[in-house]
Formats: structure tokens, C-alpha cells, sequence
């Protein structure tokens, strides 16, 4: 439960997310440092300026975006070290309300994608922060291992979450 956090997880994500591409068979279409351009066409707006290329994407806007849109909604600052970097890395990648479902399901509670006080309640309670790490991973890996993308993303999205996992638990 660390405030501070956020800088570094932020950099284990980017890592992963490398630069620009715009892949056929990714529904997120055009995509730099991990920001799809839709999510950076909300964000422009959202500020009132107007929509660019997400080549664009100035470091201070992408911190932004990682922090209000992710982080935040997953409440970073409120997960154990090791924790808050697995749950915001998988919103990142399968958005907030899934990354969510992934911890409450692995902490035995109803998954409503919604990380409220019964969730935090039961966050605060844990005896053993890798055992969830390593089940928030395992979740993770069997969905996207259910996805028709699989075929092409599956040895990224496979090596993604064994890293995260292994650094989660470091």
C-alpha cells in the first residue's frame, strides 16, 4: 500500500508495451506505448483539445492516462507492493473491470469488476499477498488463453504474464 509505486510499475508496464503498431488482428487498432487511439482521442477531448495521431502522445499525457485510467481504477495505492503492479498491469492489458474480477475471484468474493470496500476489506485481510499474485496470474493466463487472438498474441501475452507474475512476487 504504497503511493509511491506507481512510478515503477509504470516503467514495468511500458516495457511491455513497446511503441507504436497497428496490428490487423488487434481490435484496439493503433496503439503507442500501450494507448489506444480511442483512449487517447477521450483523453484529448476530455481536456478539450483536439484529437492527433496517438504517435503524439507526450510522456506527461501518457502518465496521465496510465494513472487516472488505470491505476486509479484499481486502486494502486491501496494493493501490497508486488500486487498493485500485477492488478494495474492486467488492467492495462484487459482493462480495469477485468483486472478487478481477476483479484476478487482469487480473494473468494463476487467478481462485479468493481474495487469497493468489500474488495479492499478483503485486500487489507490478506494473509499471503503471492498466493494471490500467483492466482491473480493464473486467472489472467486462462482467459487469455480462451481469447480467438491467442494463435497470434498468445506467446507475448504468455511471456507478459510470466514476468509480471515473477516480478509481482519478487
Amino acid at each position: 500500500m504504497v503511493a509511491e509505486n506507481f512510478t515503477p510499475a509504470l516503467a514495468a508496464v511500458l516495457v511491455h508495451e513497446g511503441g507504436y503498431s497497428n496490428h490487423p488482428s488487434d481490435p484496439g487498432g493503433p496503439t503507442m506505448k500501450g494507448v489506444i487511439k480511442r483512449v487517447y482521442d477521450d483523453y484529448r477531448r476530455s481536456k478539450g483539445l483536439p484529437v492527433r495521431d496517438v504517435r503524439e502522445i507526450t510522456d506527461a499525457e501518457l502518465q496521465d492516462i496510465y494513472k487516472r485510467r488505470y491505476w486509479d481504477l484499481v486502486r494502486g495505492d491501496r494493493l501490497p507492493a508486488g500486487l498493485d503492479y500485477v492488478v494495474f498491469d492486467g488492467a492495462v492489458n484487459s482493462g480495469p473491470a477485468q483486472a478487478t474480477k481477476w483479484l476478487q475471484r482469487a480473494l473468494g468474493l463476487p467478481a462485479d469488476g468493481v474495487l469497493g470496500p468489500s474488495t479492499l476489506a478483503a485486500v487489507d485481510a490478506i494473509q499471503d499477498v503471492d498466493a494471490i499474485v500467483a492466482d491473480v496470474q493464473a486467472r489472467r493466463l486462462a482467459m487469455l488463453k480462451s481469447l480467438r487472438t491467442w494463435a497470434v498474441f498468445g506467446n507475448g501475452w504468455g511471456r507478459r504474464v510470466a514476468e509480471v507474475r515473477e516480478l509481482g512476487l519478487a
